[in-house]
């Protein structure tokens, strides 16, 4: 696995960036990393690295070309424009970056292209919760999406849910600040017509409307649907709480702090900005496996399939 490692992004980098990258190389023999940034902070990589482990680490510069339209672009924008580049051009398998979310999903979206019939991408988590786990998006990709974003990326989370987790027929909720029917504000309110009968991938159905709690407990969805900021809030602060308390369910279940980018044509993990050096490792390591999984292909299939389906369906019905 090649995985493209954005040297300049997050609060703490390069620092925190070079421990992770390598804390990924030495517990995985299989990995093979490109270093995207400062010559100078990559080498501070290869030289703590064993001879033998060296000839695993390549690096490229922060860099890309005018028509990538980044001759504006900041320092850390250029590191993860240059990741997701390597991707693009087949010189990695995947990218990971604790930079800008915003910049990250751009870049990814000029870069590699979108699904088809996906506007906006939505990055995807995942939390342990009392009865398992729960798939939360969006995190941070769209802060203020429409009724039918939110209904994409409904279906994104039961194509990860099914094709990652292994979840037969996954329960899709919407997040929200009550479960009666007609709770939350005028964009919750559109969204459950749109998913009531909606064909979700993988033998997905709507579940209805949950709430926080539901998050934290589990039981009641598989996949938890919200806008980017909410999503965003909710995520930091269960993450906050379970390293003070400990996480729910399982004991030793423990999650990569990172978000997989769903929509786009490549592996792309985006990590917190005020990420560890444990949490850049563990981003790598996910990055890793989702591409050893094929993960995105598969998800993106079965979005795919089902989008197309209900398109075709649709042109039925209007033409009778």
């Amino acid at each position: 696995m090649r995985i493209a490692v954005d040297l300049l992004g997050g609060d703490h980098a390069p620092a925190v960036v070079v421990d992770g990258a390598l804390r990924a190389c030495r517990a995985d023999p299989a990995l093979h990393l490109l270093l995207v940034g400062p010559a100078e902070d990559a080498d501070a990589v290869l030289d703590a690295l064993t001879p033998g482990d060296r000839c695993r680490v390549r690096t490229r510069s922060a860099s890309v070309p005018p028509t990538r339209r980044a001759q504006t672009a900041g320092p850390t924008e250029s590191g993860v424009r240059s990741a997701v580049l390597a991707v693009a051009e087949r010189e990695a398998d995947a990218a990971v970056s604790a930079g800008s979310t915003g910049a990250t999903v751009t870049s990814a979206a000029l870069g590699l292209g979108r699904w088809p019939g996906v506007r906006r991408p939505a990055l995807a988590a995942v939390l342990p919760t009392a009865a398992g786990r729960v798939v939360l998006l969006d995190v941070g990709a769209t802060v203020d999406p429409d009724a039918q974003t939110l209904a994409a990326h409904a279906r994104l989370g039961s194509a990860y849910a099914h094709a990652v987790h292994g979840v037969a027929a996954p329960r899709v909720g919407l997040l929200t600040i009550g479960s009666e029917r007609g709770k939350g504000d005028r964009l919750r309110r559109a969204v459950p017509a749109l998913l009531a009968g909606a064909d979700l991938p993988g033998g997905g159905r709507y579940a209805g409307l949950i709430e926080g709690v539901d998050v934290v407990r589990g039981g009641a969805a598989d996949v938890a649907v919200t806008d980017g900021f909410t999503g965003n809030v909710l995520l930091k602060g269960l993450e906050t709480a379970y390293a003070l308390v400990g996480p729910p369910g399982a004991e030793g279940d423990r999650l990569p702090r990172a978000a997989v980018l769903l929509g786009v044509a490549g592996t792309v993990v985006v990590c917190h900005g005020a990420a560890t050096g444990e949490d850049l490792a563990a981003g790598i390591a996910h990055a890793a496996d989702l591409h050893r999984r094929r993960a995105v292909p598969a998800i993106a299939e079965l979005a795919n399939r089902t989008s197309s389906d209900r398109r075709s369906s649709d042109e039925v019905r209007y033409e009778q």
